[in-house]
Order: C-alpha cells, then sequence, then structure tokens
C-alpha cells in the first residue's frame, strides 16, 4: 500500500511538472538560421568550385609528362604466317651489290617494342596563363562576396523573422488585454443593477468580434513561430520564449555616405574578371616558348622472347619550342571581343548599381530618423487614448455613457497600439537594411 502511494505520488508530480519554453535571442536565432541556410551552404560550394578552377589553371604553368608504349608485330601480306623476312624481286640487284652476295630474301626482325617519355616546362607565354589566373582569382573574390551577400540577406531575413514573431505575441497580449476589456465592462454593466439591452448586446457583440480576434492572433503567432523554428532547426513542437523585447527608444542614426558593399564590390570584381578573360583571349594569338625533353627505347627481334636479350636502341633529346598559331580562322579576337563586351555590361551595371544602392541607403537611413521622429508623438497619443479608454470605462460603470462610445474609444485605444508595435517594427527593419547595405 505504501509502495501504491509513493507511485500515484511519483505519477501526479511527472504530469504536474510544467514544460520549459526554450528561451531564444535574436542574436541566436539569427546563428542558427545562417547555420541552417541552404543558400549560405550553396555558396560555399560556389567558392570552393572557384578554387578549383583556379588549381585547374594554375596547372597549366607546371611541366606535362606523357609517357607511351606500343608493341607491334610485322605481317607479310603474302604469307601472314611467315613475316620473319621479305622476299626481294630479282630486279633489285643492288641489295646485292650492297651486302656482296646474292640475296634473294631479307631476314627482317617483325617484334618490335617502342617506349618514351617526353617532359613539356612552358617558359613564357605571353599572358595566355597569367590573365587566366588572374581572371580565376577574381572569380573566387566574387563567389566569397556573393557569399557575405547571402550572408547578410539570411540575416535579414533571420531578423524579420523574429521581430514579425515577436509582433506576433506582442498582438496576442493587446487582444487578450482588449477581450479582458469587454469582459470587464459586461461584468460591470451587470453589477449595476438592471442593464440597458442595447448596451448589453453591443457588448456581447464586442466580446464575440474580439474573441475571434484573439483566435486569429493565435493562430497568426503559432504560424510565425513555427516557421522560425523550422528555419532555425528547432523542433516544431518546442515552445519558444522570444527573449528580445522591441525598445521603446532609439538611438538618432547620422546620414553616411556609403562608399562600398558587397553588391558593389561584387561588381567591380565582375568587370575585371571579363577584363582579364579578354587579355587572355588575346593572348592565344601570341606564341609560347618551352622547354622540352625527351628519350625513346626501342627493341626488335624476330621471335619473342629473345626481344629485350641484347642492346637494343635508345634515343633522347633537349631544347626549347616556339609553338606560334599562324591562322585560327578569328577565333581568339572573337572571343577576346565577347569578353570585353560582357566587361563593358557589367560596368554599366556598375553605375547603375552605383546610384540605386546609394539611393536605397540613404531611404532606409530617411526612413528610420522618420519612423523615430515620429515614435514620441505616436507614444503620446497612444497614451492619451489609453486615458480616454480609462474615463469611458469609469463612466460606463457608473452607467453615464453607452457601449457604443465605449466601443469606439476602446477601438481607438486597440488601433493606436497596433500602429505604435508597427512603428517600432519598421523602425528596427530599416535599422536591418542600413545593416544589410552597409556593415
Amino acid at each position: 500500500m505504501y509502495k501504491f502511494w509513493l507511485c500515484v505520488i511519483g505519477c501526479f508530480c511527472v504530469v504536474a511538472t510544467p514544460v520549459m519554453a526554450m528561451d531564444l535571442s535574436l542574436a541566436s536565432a539569427v546563428d542558427n538560421i545562417i547555420a541552417q541556410s541552404q543558400d549560405i551552404k550553396k555558396a560555399d560550394a560556389n567558392v570552393k568550385s572557384a578554387q578549383a578552377q583556379l588549381d585547374a589553371v594554375n596547372a597549366n604553368r607546371w611541366f606535362n609528362v606523357s609517357a607511351n608504349a606500343s608493341y607491334m608485330n610485322l605481317i607479310d601480306v603474302e604469307r601472314p604466317f611467315d613475316s620473319n623476312g621479305v622476299k626481294l624481286p630479282s630486279e633489285m640487284g643492288i641489295v646485292a651489290d650492297i651486302f656482296g652476295q646474292d640475296i634473294s630474301k631479307l631476314e627482317i626482325p617483325d617484334n618490335i617494342f617502342m617506349a618514351g617519355v617526353k617532359i613539356t616546362q612552358p617558359i613564357y607565354t605571353f599572358g595566355k596563363i597569367g590573365h587566366a589566373v588572374d581572371s580565376v582569382r577574381t572569380a573566387i573574390a566574387m563567389q566569397e562576396t556573393n557569399r557575405e551577400i547571402t550572408r547578410r540577406e539570411v540575416a535579414y531575413s533571420a531578423a524579420d523573422l523574429y521581430w514579425t514573431a515577436k509582433m506576433t505575441d506582442e498582438i496576442v497580449k493587446l487582444t487578450e488585454r482588449d477581450l479582458q476589456s469587454a469582459r470587464q465592462a459586461k461584468n460591470n454593466i451587470a453589477a449595476v443593477g438592471r442593464a440597458n439591452r442595447s448596451n448589453l448586446v453591443k457588448i456581447e457583440s464586442d466580446i464575440a468580434a474580439k474573441e475571434i480576434n484573439l483566435a486569429d492572433a493565435k493562430f497568426n503567432r503559432d504560424t510565425a513561430h513555427r516557421m522560425l523554428k523550422i528555419l532555425a532547426g528547432i523542433d516544431v513542437d518546442t515552445e519558444l520564449n522570444l527573449t528580445d523585447q522591441f525598445p521603446t527608444e532609439f538611438a538618432e542614426m547620422n546620414q553616411k555616405q556609403l562608399t562600398t558593399t558587397p553588391k558593389l564590390e561584387i561588381l567591380n570584381r565582375q568587370v575585371n574578371m571579363y577584363e582579364s578573360q579578354a587579355k587572355s583571349k588575346r593572348a592565344d594569338s601570341y606564341p609560347t616558348l618551352a622547354a622540352m625533353g625527351s628519350y625513346s627505347y626501342t627493341a626488335m627481334n624476330s621471335e619473342l622472347k629473345g626481344m629485350f636479350n641484347r642492346d637494343n636502341s635508345q634515343s633522347a633529346y633537349w631544347g626549347l619550342a616556339l609553338e606560334v598559331p599562324i591562322f585560327t580562322g578569328g577565333l581568339n579576337r572573337a572571343n577576346a571581343t565577347v569578353s570585353a563586351m560582357s566587361a563593358e555590361s557589367a560596368r554599366q551595371d556598375l553605375d547603375k548599381a552605383k546610384l540605386l544602392t546609394n539611393e536605397e541607403y540613404a531611404r532606409a537611413i530617411d526612413q528610420y530618423n522618420h519612423l523615430r521622429g515620429n515614435l514620441k508623438t505616436l507614444q503620446n497619443a497612444r497614451d492619451l487614448a489609453a486615458k480616454a479608454y480609462k474615463f469611458s470605462e469609469e463612466r460606463f460603470a457608473a452607467g453615464q455613457t453607452s457601449a457604443v462610445e465605449l466601443s469606439e474609444v476602446s477601438a481607438g485605444l486597440m488601433q493606436l497600439d497596433m500602429a505604435l508595435l508597427n512603428s517600432k517594427y519598421k523602425i528596427l527593419m530599416s535599422a536591418e537594411s542600413v545593416k544589410k547595405l552597409g556593415e
């Protein structure tokens, strides 16, 4: 019996233990979303791909070694199974003169083995390799800059998700307070005795509408939290407690001159990449100077088994080679023109991006300061609306005003609460826009 009660108490303690929510700050949310981002992983892969291209281009700087080996067995077409010699026609008396005797059949080795190795080392390519390497290095820098752009975009989206989720939390609190105020007004009207029927109907209608608003707010909150958890790699069943709060005051942001930003850097490097490609294509029309060395070994015998039993032929050489392209049908010039026109197009994109990016940056700062300047006035208006609601609530409880007036004052307060919350959200996202562009 004693053990039974211990088990009951233990089960009760387990059931009664409250589930702890996971605390999540803005910085942690941004870090988690960046770590989980597929876009950033793709940008990392693009950087590695560009680095591999650099290794491929640099490989042309070093010596190239090639080897070959071949075995041949000569066949006499007239006597395929007796190819160790060649029968000479009688007209070739010159052979007899050479060897000092009459020869009707010349014995030759029909098993021939040849092997060799060749080494080529480029010495000077007149810019073919150098400009190609410069182009690939610029491409690597572009991919690294693109990764930074992607990181900033993901960080901006993560902050947007976090503050959107936090705003839905605050909207739930506002709608809960609004619903509680309507219910309190119903209790007040019932406490003064016989309630006015029109006031009671109006209050009941407001309560029903505000219950729907609360249900919608909770649904939006759950949706925003779910999206945040999915992108941050958090289990969707985990309850979140967003620890960062909307600030009550915002520091002034001074107008700055946007000198550079990753978006402009990547366009500028794109121009340099195409220009280097054009130089490399032009250099394809120039000669190539290389050092060369070769070694070959040849073994011959009439029988395969004795082919390596004697001294055989060996040869080697080294020297310089100058390869000069003479005619390519205009291919090199056409390729260089394509790259040059791509560079000009990228230069035009750069000039356009400078104007638009600077304008976007200035507008983000202006919007931040504009909303910040209106925030205090909006806060004062909200505080006045709260006082007006309190006065109207007291008059309604005393039976001195109607439910219609109370509902209008309550709606005005709710509207200003939402406007104040939305203004804070916009100020924060304006600051994130400035950070994304000019951090």
